[in-house]
């Protein structure tokens, strides 16, 4: 029977009941999604996974997108959609993506016209210290603003951009010119609950459009400080077997360093989503 219970007062639930390598029923699934929806995260611990059962699980939440690697190179083959965040090296060659250190807050493909509704990783191999994830209350940080600063920020859209030759884990100094890039919407509606989610990011949000450079620079370190709140945040240690599912329209997600000599080894899938309105 599944069982859903408070992952933290900041954000998130954990999912208890559950084992994601066998078929779901429709009601199970509903209230899965519901209770995610609402909380931005769900925890899955203790779950043995391979690739299928993980694409599988994901598809039951919408079109999956296609990885930018779309293999495992320890293994070979492997499903489009699955992307691999890891540090193991065969040959001298990184086998997945991101391998190493602290990564700023974000929130997954904001840089596109259509960014990733949900982000699914489950932890495959663990570091015996740090390489823990950030959550960020989207909701939150956006109901505690002042009246002012949600008044100014109406109707503002923000430059979105991503720089994947350069610093992917770090805010770059400057951009090339043909860097992937979308602006959206500050203010950001989910569809699902009515609410609204603060939707820029320490590591991506460029600019401001319609505001000079000294002012957008100003205003966005307000709001990075602000939805970085210790009380808006959920860090969590990864054990191996853990699958987190997090809604990239209503959260933020960081990643603390870690020992580059300790094998970290996570699989990502993410599911496609809709244009963001406010």
């Amino acid at each position: 029977m599944v069982e859903i219970f408070p992952l933290s007062a900041a954000i998130g639930v954990e999912v208890r009941g559950v084992d994601l390598a066998k078929p779901l029923d429709d009601a199970s699934f509903a209230s899965i999604r519901a209770a995610w929806e609402q909380n931005g995260i769900a925890l899955f611990r203790d779950q043995r996974l391979d690739e299928m059962a993980q694409v599988n699980f994901g598809s039951r939440f919408g079109p999956l997108g296609k990885a930018v690697n779309d293999h495992d190179p320890e293994k070979g083959g492997g499903h489009p959609a699955v992307l691999y965040v890891s540090n193991v090296r065969v040959d001298g060659k990184v086998t997945g993506i991101l391998p190493d250190g602290e990564m700023f807050f974000h929130s997954d493909t904001c840089y596109m016209e259509r960014p990733a509704m949900a982000s699914m990783l489950y932890a495959m191999e663990i570091p015996s210290r740090g390489g823990n994830t950030l959550y960020a209350n989207g909701f939150r940080s956006y109901e505690t603003l002042s009246d002012e600063m949600k008044a100014f920020l109406k109707g503002k859209r923000a430059l979105n951009v991503y720089d994947y030759e350069g610093n992917p884990t770090h805010r770059a100094e400057s951009l090339p010119p043909d860097v992937k890039q979308f602006a959206h919407p500050i203010l950001r509606r989910h569809t699902p609950t009515g609410r609204t989610a603060l939707y820029v990011n320490r590591l991506m949000t460029w600019s401001i459009l319609g505001l000079s450079s000294d002012q957008s620079r100003e205003t966005l370190s307000v709001l990075f400080d602000h939805q970085e709140k210790p009380e808006f945040v959920y860090e969590h240690v990864w054990r191996a077997g853990d699958l987190m599912l997090w809604d990239n329209r209503s959260c933020l997600h960081a990643r603390t360093d870690f020992a580059s000599n300790e094998r970290r080894r996570l699989r990502r899938v993410t599911v496609l989503g809709e244009k963001p309105y406010e």
